[in-house]
């Protein structure tokens, strides 16, 4: 099982990257930021709080890490062209040194679509946008010219030049509803969600359910989630928390509780732990925290 980090954007820029560093020198296997602008108003912040921008933070950490993954939770296709994101993602995955997982969603969050006046389609249209996307992006990352017509975009004989490191650049879909789930059977490399382990279990089963209806080893799809962690030995803080934080999918305990849990994601067939650092401390402390969660996953592993 792989165990990720996952630094909060919000967090001032040098605390971000030494987050990053040391999840490259002390033996993660992947480092994931977010792609939004702003804060939702809500469970993902206020609105007001700086959030780093994705492509560029990528772009930066792609030469400030040296081994670790380094992939997007989700790029929002209804303002990523999926042209200028594969000509990104080809070249960022050559600076990297074939280090990049491009994650994409259908987009969501209503307030940065209203405040910076991009459409948000009903959900039907946002999916179907959505599909076409991975189909053209795909194609320039593989092909070496690309023509589509679709009923979002048109490309006549596009070139994405120089091509990925990797052969085959992972497509990581995010996605929980069932249509999604289809497209993630049918296009994706891996599939991320947030949740906990019988939750993520349901979503799984219907994911297999998608990938047999269209002929393909539901093994073939790595398999990632998230959870909020709280280290903590008090046990009515911990509960206090998880209850707080609803419903988003949230943990609280001890390094080895939290790695107990991690080991119930291992059971019902998860390949990856993401770990976001939100609210695990500041400074040397939430790098201490990060170290004994760690020690814990790889002992229970």
């Amino acid at each position: 099982m792989r165990f990720s980090v996952w630094p909060s954007p919000a967090q001032p820029t040098t605390d971000l990257i030494e987050v990053a560093q040391h999840a490259d020198r002390s033996g993660w296997d992947g480092v994931y930021v977010s792609d939004h602008f702003m804060g939702d108003g809500g469970g993902f912040g206020a609105v007001e709080a700086p959030v780093l921008e994705c492509t560029a933070l990528l772009a930066y950490l792609s030469s400030a890490t040296e081994r670790v993954r380094l992939g997007s939770l989700v790029f929002g296709t209804t303002y990523r062209h999926p042209a200028v994101l594969a000509n990104w993602a080809a070249t960022v995955d050559r600076l990297s040194g074939g280090r990049l997982v491009l994650g994409l969603g259908a987009g969501w969050q209503v307030n940065e679509h209203e405040q910076y006046g991009i459409d948000l389609p009903g959900v039907g249209d946002r999916v179907a946008r959505f599909e076409e996307t991975c189909a053209v992006t795909r194609s320039l990352l593989t092909e070496p010219t690309t023509d589509f017509a679709g009923d979002w975009f048109t490309l006549t004989a596009a070139v994405c030049e120089p091509k990925p490191i990797q052969e085959r650049l992972p497509i990581l879909i995010g996605a929980k509803g069932d249509r999604m789930l289809g497209l993630t059977a049918r296009i994706a490399d891996e599939w991320n969600s947030w949740g906990l382990p019988e939750g993520v279990a349901e979503r799984m089963a219907v994911l297999d359910a998608a990938c047999e209806r269209h002929g393909r080893d539901p093994a073939t799809i790595a398999r990632s989630t998230q959870a909020l962690v709280l280290l903590t030995d008090d046990t009515q803080a911990a509960a206090a928390f998880v209850e707080s934080v609803a419903p988003r999918a949230a943990m609280a305990g001890t390094p080895r509780q939290i790695a107990e849990t991690v080991a119930d994601y291992a059971e019902v067939g998860l390949d990856e732990f993401i770990v976001p650092d939100f609210v695990l401390g500041e400074g040397a402390r939430k790098l201490e925290a990060l170290d004994s969660l760690l020690e814990e996953f790889r002992a229970l592993s």
